[in-house]
């Protein structure tokens, strides 16, 4: 087993000291430090990290998601960070529920606009405090969240080219097959079987 990084456990251990009332919880696992917090206090979390000369996380790597539909706070949101002067990386991770809003940090990491409008797009997580929070890899006009769990894989409308109207319209999807007979027999299992249709008779 390999030995804990110690400056990521100075790291830890300076972050929970100095912001005990937002930590919920801090691991070190396979050299990577991982911080839970509150929701509400992402924005100021991210303010401390990036100022503070100790950290200096002043590169924003990525703002995603993770559903888990059978708990109450059904997302983590999850904000992974760099600091370039001290070559080390954090993730951060705040739980909140369907429906409840977390603090935007455009205010701290003006790249994160984009991010969160995705994680808004992909998952249906509110972002209190953004400019502009629409979708941004979805139509307007799509229903639900592609990244969601229980979004069906088929989706819930298909988009196609109409040429009389000339324009794009929306259609519920539709999974019409053909009624098809299979003959799941094969002719490589032995000598007996015939191929249906085969005009050569065995002994032939």
């Amino acid at each position: 087993m390999d030995a804990v990084d110690t400056d990521l456990e100075d790291l830890r251990d300076l972050v929970v000291s100095r912001r005990s009332e937002d930590v919920l919880g801090a691991t070190i696992v396979r050299d990577e430090l991982t911080i839970t917090i509150a929701a509400p206090a992402a924005a100021s979390f991210a303010q401390y990290l990036k100022a503070d000369p100790n950290c200096r996380f002043t590169t924003l790597v990525d703002i995603t998601a993770v559903d888990y539909p059978e708990r109450e706070q059904r997302f983590d949101v999850v904000y992974h960070f760099l600091s370039m002067p001290l070559n080390q990386r954090i993730r951060v991770k705040a739980a909140v529920r369907e429906g409840e809003f977390i603090p935007s940090i455009t205010g701290s990491h003006p790249s994160a606009d984009w991010y969160e409008r995705e994680v808004f797009d992909m998952y249906g997580v509110l972002v209190s405090g953004h400019a502009d929070l629409r979708r941004i890899l979805t139509d307007y006009g799509f229903r639900g969240h592609p990244l969601r769990k229980d979004f069906p894989t088929t989706g819930y409308v298909e988009m196609r080219y109409d040429e009389g109207l000339k324009r794009v319209i929306y259609e519920p999807v539709k999974l019409t097959q053909e009624y098809r007979m299979f003959d799941f027999m094969s002719p490589w299992e032995g000598t007996d079987y015939v191929i249906p249709g085969d005009d050569k008779a065995k002994g032939r």
